[in-house]
C-alpha cells in the first residue's frame, strides 16, 4: 500500500447554502437539470434524484467487506499525540534511549504485544486492529488534529471556514440519524486549568467548507460533575409544555417576518432552536445525558473521571441513534504534569500514573459494554492520536523539544487502532522500523483511514460534496485498507 496523494483544493471557499449531493463520476449537465426540475409537480425534487444516484453507488459497494456495517462511530481522540512506542508498539530490542522503561506484555492474540500498562486491553486485542504504520509530515497540533479528523491536510489560512469537514459533518449532511437528537456530537470537557490552544485552535472539528449547519453539538461541560448539565434540556420551573409550543410559535412567526431576507447564519440559528425545542420536548433528548440513570458500578466501570464518562455518555448517544460522537482526552488540570498526551517531559511517569490507566479502563469497558448490548458489530470504536513521539527520549523534533524524560512531536510514525462495525479484530496491520521512526511496511496515510472509516459507514469512495463555492470535491480519495475489514 502507498500513502495516497492529496488533492489540490483550490482556493479557500465562502458560506453558501449547500446544494444536494453529487457524485464525483457523472455530472448534470444542462438539459438533464432543467429535465430534473421539470419533475418537481411530480413529486420528484433534484435532491432526491442525486440522493438516489449517491444511494446506487452505495450498492455497488455494499458488496465489499465490512461495507455499511457500522450504523455508528465513537472516535476516541488522544489529544497531544501518544507515544506509541510506548503504548501499542514497543521496541525491547533497541537501544535504552529508544525502547524506554516499559515492558512489553503477552495478549490474548498469540503474537501480539503491547505495553503492560494496558492490562485490560491486552485481554481484548482479539476484538482490535491496530494499525501500527499511520504516518504523515506535520509537527503541529492544531494541523495534524485536521489530518486524523478529516483525512486531509487544512487549507492554508486558519480559519473554520476553510477546513476540510470532520466525518461526522459528512455523515450529518448526507442526512444520518434522526430528530430529535444532532447526528454529531463533540465531547470536550473542560476542567480548571485548561489549555485554550488545544480545545479552540485544533482543527478539523467542525463542518468547515460544508457550512456551519453540519457542525456538532459541542459539550464542553464535564461529564464527571455531579451537576453535569448539557445546555438547558431541561424545562425550566413554571414552563410548561402548552407554555413552550406557545413560545415556538412565536420564534416562528419571527422567522416569517425575517424569510424575506434570511442570510446563513439566521438559518443555522433557526436549525439549532428547532432542535432545541425538540430536545426539550422528548423524552429520549432529554434522557441522552442523564449520565446519573446509569448503574453506579457501570459508571465505575467506565472510570469515574472525565474521560470514563465522556466514554459512558458516547455509548448512551450512539445507542440513542447518534451517527458519530468525538471523545477528547480531556486535560486533567492538574499543573507541573504533561497536558493532556504531549509527553515533552514526565514521559513514563505521566504514562503510567495518569494517561494509560484511565485509556485502558474506558476503551475496554466500552468494548465490552457494546459487546453486552449487542451493538458492537454496528458500532466503529476508533482510538487515536493526531501523531507519535520521538524514537529517541530527549530527542528535539519541534519548536517544543523534549526533556531529558520526555519525547517530542513524532508524525513519521504512529498506531491507530479501530474495532467493532466492519472491522477484522486480532488484527496487526503494518510495522514500523526497529525504532517505530518510520513504517517498515504498509504505510498509512491519514486518507487511507479516513476512506476506511467511511467505507465501514456505508458512504460511497467517490461521493463528492459541493463546497461553499459550489464545486464538487470528492470526500475521501484515499486507499481502503481492506486487509482490517470483516
Amino acid at each position: 500500500m502507498v500513502v495516497s496523494p492529496v488533492p489540490e483544493c483550490g482556493s479557500p471557499p465562502m458560506h453558501f447554502h449547500p446544494p444536494p449531493l453529487v457524485s464525483s463520476t457523472h455530472r448534470l449537465n444542462r438539459r438533464e437539470l432543467v429535465y430534473a426540475g421539470g419533475l418537481g409537480s411530480l413529486g420528484l425534487s433534484l435532491p432526491a434524484l442525486l440522493a438516489g444516484q449517491a444511494r446506487g453507488e452505495a450498492m455497488t459497494a455494499r458488496g465489499q467487506a465490512g461495507f455499511g456495517q457500522a450504523k455508528s462511530c465513537i472516535l476516541l481522540f488522544m489529544w497531544g499525540g501518544p507515544a506509541h512506542q510506548d503504548t501499542w508498539d514497543l521496541k525491547p530490542g533497541a537501544p535504552a534511549e529508544i525502547r524506554g522503561e516499559f515492558k512489553p506484555i503477552s495478549t490474548r492474540v498469540p503474537g501480539v504485544q503491547i505495553c503492560e500498562h494496558f492490562p485490560q486491553l491486552a485481554q481484548r486485542t482479539d476484538q482490535l486492529a491496530i494499525i501500527r504504520s499511520m504516518t504523515h509530515n506535520n509537527v503541529d497540533h492544531t494541523v495534524s488534529t485536521h489530518f486524523l479528523l478529516t483525512g486531509q491536510p487544512p487549507l492554508p489560512g486558519k480559519t473554520r471556514e476553510t477546513d476540510w469537514p470532520h466525518i461526522g459533518s459528512v455523515l450529518a449532511r448526507l442526512g444520518r440519524g434522526g430528530d430529535p437528537l444532532p447526528p454529531f456530537v463533540s465531547m470536550r470537557p473542560k476542567v480548571p486549568g485548561d489549555v485554550p490552544r488545544f480545545v479552540e485552535e485544533s482543527r478539523g472539528q467542525f463542518a468547515g467548507w460544508l457550512g456551519h449547519n453540519f457542525d456538532p453539538l459541542t459539550i464542553d461541560a464535564n461529564p464527571n460533575d455531579a451537576d453535569y448539565r448539557v445546555g438547558d434540556f431541561d424545562l425550566q420551573p413554571g414552563v410548561s409544555a402548552f407554555r413552550l409550543e406557545r413560545r415556538r410559535a412565536l420564534l416562528e412567526a419571527l422567522a416569517s417576518v425575517q424569510a424575506a431576507g434570511p442570510s446563513a447564519s439566521f438559518d443555522v440559528m433557526q436549525r439549532h432552536y428547532a432542535r432545541s425545542f425538540d430536545l426539550l420536548n422528548s423524552a429520549v433528548g432529554r434522557g441522552a445525558f442523564q449520565l446519573a440513570a446509569e448503574p453506579p458500578a457501570l459508571r465505575e466501570r467506565y472510570g469515574l473521571n472525565p474521560h470514563g464518562q465522556s466514554v459512558l455518555q458516547a455509548r448512551r448517544l450512539i445507542e440513542r441513534g447518534v451517527p458519530l460522537v468525538t471523545v477528547f482526552w480531556p486535560n486533567d488540570g492538574i499543573k507541573n504534569v504533561s497536558v493532556y498526551w504531549d509527553t515533552h517531559s514526565r514521559n513514563f511517569v505521566d504514562l503510567k500514573q495518569r494517561l494509560m490507566p484511565p485509556a485502558d479502563q474506558a476503551f475496554s469497558a466500552l468494548l465490552d459494554d457494546l459487546d453486552t448490548r449487542g451493538l458492537l458489530d454496528e458500532t466503529l470504536v476508533i482510538w487515536t492520536g493526531e501523531f507519535g513521539r520521538t524514537p529517541r527520549i530527549g530527542q528535539r523534533n519541534s519548536d517544543a523539544g523534549a526533556g531529558a524524560d520526555g519525547r517530542d512531536h513524532w508524525p513519521g510514525c504512529f498506531t491507530t487502532v479501530l474495532a467493532g462495525g466492519g472491522v477484522r479484530g486480532g488484527v496487526v496491520y503494518g510495522a514500523s522500523d526497529r525504532y517505530a521512526a518510520y513504517p517498515s511496511a504498509n504505510p498509512v496515510a491519514p486518507l487511507d483511514l479516513a476512506a476506511t472509516v467511511y467505507h465501514c459507514l456505508g458512504v460511497p469512495p467517490d461521493l463528492a460534496l459541493p463546497d461553499n463555492q459550489n464545486r464538487p470535491q470528492q470526500i475521501c480519495p484515499g486507499t481502503l485498507i481492506s486487509e482490517i475489514l470483516a
